[in-house]
Formats: structure tokens, sequence, C-alpha cells
């Protein structure tokens, strides 16, 4: 039997759960606090809705669960092996929750605004921050057309960071439509934008060339992709340099909004800027896209948009539609790397008993009136010792039948 988790997952410590946890709770909270209400979906979803749902690459890294019992005998005797899977595990949590709405529309308000906080599952090359399996803390604002979701979602995001002490971080905005009239300005047609979106997104990952390449791949035109590539090296900087392009669009005139607003609620603790490089690789994305970037760790810690069409699978009708996911893995790679530590006020102790004296023991504990937990007392008793300090407990008591139990403290 192996004693390691199957590759691209872990196993969390009990102070590195307890972190998770810290984690998990004060951005539920800060969530609440600026009006947003938790909801609970499936890891399972079904196999259909996960591929419609416009995922970009992300479609190529599901899950897929075999078919049961006499299903999946009689699909295969039929000889279709792509019939042979009905479900997945879901790889975001943007397509549940639209499924979600979908369901539940009648009970729920015009607008509504979801907190979902879970893990999803990608079939990915496991490497250094990227697991198969991985915790995403999302907020949604469903039903609001206006650009002001898009402020608050910014400003509310920003605000669960700031509380951990998270400095020198970026929000970067951009917008779909905008990105796509460029690219046609660039000579691409309407029906290659959304493959050479999910091109574009690796822009950082694989640079000019390796976007040169993957583009001639896909047998694009060579004189497009050259001059794609060529509008690459001098990309606009600011939507005043953008305007010279396009023009003053509507879409421009609303980045413009947004970049203004968050600005001013930032207050200096964080950068909002303007990147017509942000694409974000899924094509569920209709609009607004952004990205949090931290300077100090030079990687992406967040992203989100607006998706007004996606909900209309499900429905028939379409729904405004804007989410902003916290980079949870590597928030928490990140606070473990500064030694980040919890505040709490509790005093937890332990009361290690001798002599089998288990029964007394824990009446003694219950009558402390506080947290506890009880040990008998090992052998090696400074290894025991040492791992309640290091778990942050306030302290110990000994309790025999022969001794008055005396409280010891940890040395903090």
């Amino acid at each position: 039997m192996k004693i390691t988790p199957v590759k691209g997952t872990n196993d969390y410590t009990i102070l590195d759960t307890k972190l998770r946890q810290f984690m998990q709770n004060e951005i539920c909270k800060t969530y609440e606090n600026h009006g947003f209400n938790r909801i609970i979906t499936p890891i399972i979803e079904d196999i259909e809705n996960l591929e419609k749902s416009d995922g970009g690459d992300n479609l190529n890294l599901i899950f897929k669960i075999l078919k049961r019992g006499e299903k999946l005998t009689s699909a295969l005797d039929s000889g279709d092996f792509s019939n042979l899977c009905d479900l997945g595990l879901r790889y975001d949590l943007t397509l549940p929750l639209s499924r979600f709405y979908a369901g539940h529309k009648s009970e729920l308000p015009t607008q509504l605004k979801v907190i979902q906080i879970g893990e999803v599952f990608r079939a990915e090359r496991p490497q250094k921050g990227r697991n198969r399996e991985f915790v995403q803390c999302d907020i949604d604002i469903l039903g609001a057309k206006g650009n002001e979701a898009e402020i608050e979602l910014i400003d509310t995001t920003a605000q669960a960071l700031l509380n951990f002490n998270l400095k020198n971080f970026s929000i970067r905005i951009n917008d779909r439509r905008v990105l796509k009239s460029v690219l046609q300005k660039l000579g691409f047609c309407e029906k290659e934008l959304d493959s050479v979106c999910i091109t574009f997104d690796k822009l950082d990952k694989i640079g000019v060339n390796g976007i040169e390449t993957e583009l001639l791949d896909k047998n694009f035109q060579k004189s497009v992709v050259a001059r794609f590539c060529e509008f690459l090296s001098n990309i606009p900087k600011s939507t005043t340099e953008l305007k010279k392009l396009v023009g003053e669009t509507p879409e421009i005139v609303s980045l413009e909004s947004i970049i203004f607003a968050t600005t001013d609620l930032a207050k200096g603790q964080y950068k909002v800027e303007f990147d017509l490089s942000l694409v974000r690789g899924q094509s569920y994305y209709t609009g607004t896209v952004f990205e949090i970037h931290s300077d100090d760790f030079s990687c992406s810690i967040g992203g989100g948009g607006r998706y007004d069409n996606l909900i209309e699978k499900f429905t028939g009708e379409n729904v405004c539609a804007v989410g902003f996911s916290i980079g949870f893995e590597r928030l928490f790679a990140i606070l473990k790397d500064q030694n980040f530590k919890i505040n709490s006020a509790t005093n937890k102790f332990a009361v290690i008993y001798e002599n089998q004296d288990f029964l007394n023991a824990l009446k003694f504990a219950k009558n402390l009136k506080t947290p506890f937990a009880l040990y008998e007392k090992p052998k090696n008793f400074a290894k025991l010792l040492s791992w309640l300090n290091e778990n942050e407990f306030s302290g110990y008591y000994i309790y025999s039948n022969n001794d008055e139990p005396n409280l010891k403290h940890f040395q903090k």
C-alpha cells in the first residue's frame, strides 16, 4: 500500500489545516460583510454540462467518470467509446453556479450575490503551483447589467487580501470585447477569435515566438499571424493609446470608468491597471476580465470576469453575470512562506493523565471551562510537550491521583 497521496494532490498537516480553515473563514467573513451569501454545489456534474461550458483548455482537463453497471456494459458492447462517461468532476465553480441559478431561479432575488468555496479538479500535469485538486474561493453577482458589479467584486476581493496583510499587488483589467475588436483590426475573422484568445492567454508562459508557433499550427493565415506578433511587440499600455487604434467605444469608456472607481476605492493600497494582454483562458467570458498580480511573488493570485451568456445555455434567457476568484492555493503558499500567525485569544490546555486514571482526568478537564485535549502520559514526554507547543496549546496539567494538578505554561 502506498503512503503518499495521489500525484497532484496533497495531505495537509494539522497546522496547515488550521491555516487553511482560518483563511477560508476569514475570506468568507469578508464576503458576507459585503452582502454575499454562501451556497454549496456538488463536485460531480453531468458530463454534457461540463463539455458544453465554453471552458477553453480546461475542457481538455476534465476528470471523466465512467458509466456504471449495465450502462457501461451497453456502451462497451456498442463500440461507441465516446459514450463511456456520463459524469465528471467540476473544473471550476462557475459552471455549477450557472446550473444552480437555472434550477433555483424562481426562489432567488433578481440580483444574486453568491459565495462559493470548494474543491475543483483538473487533470493537469502536476508541477509547482499546479495541482489536480485545489480550492477556489469565488464571489459572483448575477443579474447586474452595469459595471457596478465589476467595481464591487474588485473592491471586495481586494479587501479580503488586505485583511491578510498582503501588500504590493495590482489588479489588471481588460475587456474581451475590446480585445476582439483589436484582433479583427489585425485581420482575424470573428469565428477565429475564441481560438486566438486561448492561445494569446499563454503569452506570459510561451512568449511571442510560442504564440506565433501555436497560431501557425492552428493554420491561421501567416500574414495575419505576423501582423499580430508585430503588434505584440508594441502593445498599447493605456486606454488612451488603445483609442488611437479602435476609437472611443462604449466598452473602453466602461473600462475607464471601472479603473477610475476602483483606483479611488483602493486609496493607494494596491494598483489598478489596464492590460490589453489580459485574456483569461475560459471562452465563456464575454466582457470585462480582471486578474490580481502579486509583485512580491511574481504570480497571479486571483482572477475573473463577466460571463453573460453561460446561464443562457441552461435557461434560454440571457442573465448578466460577473465573478471573481481568489487563488486560494497560491495565497496559502504565500502565507505559509511568510510564517503567517493566526491571531487567537482562545486558551487551549492539555490534561495529561497518569496511572490510567482517564475518567477522573476527563472530569477535571471538563471543569476547566476552556478548550482542552486529553493525553495519556507517554514514555517520550518531551516529544508530546514539543508537539503541544507547536500546535498552539497555552499550557498543560499533569493529572494524577497522588498530586494536585498544576498548570504549566509554554514559553511563547
